[in-house]
């Protein structure tokens, strides 16, 4: 009796081995824990652009003055955090964060940090007063933060995957894979607004029946939200990995989520938890102490070593996938 042997499909990803890896390629890529300490270091050391007088004005306009009449003393107290808050904002936020950008951008440390002081002294201030140029500047810096990215995507990807000459060809292939990131943030952006402004709606019809009301709405927004961006977190490794268009990239990208589901939903709370865990620690260190740059280089090293490994998962699932569709045929046949 003649028997067919069925090809032998790639073993699933590992968490621990696909993490180690990503580790072990910066190890020996060092250089490229680079990009995220020079972001860290300019949004630290370099001027900063306020928009104080923008924030003051949408803190202490009509709909605050209106709404702190309020007799209900919930309210009242309520509305008090925000002014506070608002008002936090308009001393520490820095418009120049936009270059961290999403869903393709450096990460950064100090981008969620809000830090005004620095080992030589404040930085300087430079207050924004207009919102025409408010919105220029947001845009520019935040197309910028999708090149710089779409670099440090590439050299990240090709170091994790082919490991020589990652320099070589990642300049060769940035023209073409920072358009495809700029559409695919474009999508990310049509989406978002296309969720949002619906949602927004619900949130303030919830909102009258009560501030209890209106929690809840929003907290279903953010789940429904993180429902919808879920299986995209993959969208844009097929530009890496594969070379593909936008659109190619997103269905692969949704593809591999969805038919690993399981160990794809671990990896990401793993990354989850050790890059939010970690940077605790990274920020122990004060804000004008140079210690600080110890946890810029933890930091740069750890996400940088994530992003490798996501790269690697990526791959490997879809060998994966790619092996089990093929034993599925030749069963067929």
């Amino acid at each position: 009796m003649k028997t067919t042997d069925l090809p032998t499909s790639p073993a699933p990803p590992r968490l621990i081995t696909t993490l180690m890896a990503g580790f072990d390629t910066i190890t020996n890529h060092i250089a490229l824990i680079l990009f995220p300490i020079g972001l860290d270091l300019f949004l630290w050391l370099a001027p900063h652009l306020r928009l104080k007088w923008l924030i003051d004005v949408l803190a202490d306009g009509a709909v605050f003055q209106s709404m702190s009449a309020a007799p209900d003393a919930e309210t009242a107290a309520m509305l008090q955090s925000a002014q506070e808050l608002w008002s936090l904002m308009a001393e520490r936020f820095n418009l120049l964060a936009a270059l961290r950008s999403y869903p393709v951008g450096i990460p950064s440390l100090m981008v969620s940090a809000f830090h005004v002081e620095t080992p030589i002294g404040n930085p300087s201030l430079i207050d924004v007063t207009s919102i025409g140029i408010t919105l220029l500047l947001f845009l520019v810096l935040t197309i910028a933060g999708l090149i710089v990215g779409t670099l440090y995507f590439s050299m990240v990807a090709q170091a994790a995957l082919s490991g020589q000459g990652y320099c070589r060809r990642s300049l060769a292939e940035w023209p073409r894979a920072s358009l495809q990131v700029v559409l695919l943030a474009l999508v990310w952006v049509v989406l978002f607004v296309g969720v949002s402004i619906p949602a927004s709606c619900a949130i303030s019809i919830a909102a009258v029946g009560g501030i209890s009301a209106g929690q809840c709405g929003i907290l279903l927004y953010a789940g429904f939200l993180l429902w919808i961006i879920f299986p995209l977190l993959f969208s844009s490794h097929g530009i890496f990995v594969n070379q593909q268009k936008v659109w190619p990239s997103v269905k692969q990208g949704i593809r591999i989520t969805k038919m690993t589901l399981p160990t794809t939903s671990l990896f990401f709370l793993s990354v989850f938890l050790l890059t939010q865990g970690l940077d605790v620690l990274w920020r122990v260190p004060p804000e004008d102490s140079w210690l600080m740059l110890v946890g810029l280089v933890g930091h740069a090293f750890v996400t940088t070593g994530l992003l490798a490994a996501s790269f690697i998962y990526y791959r490997d699932a879809g060998q994966w996938i790619q092996g089990l569709e093929d034993q599925s045929v030749k069963r067929e046949t």
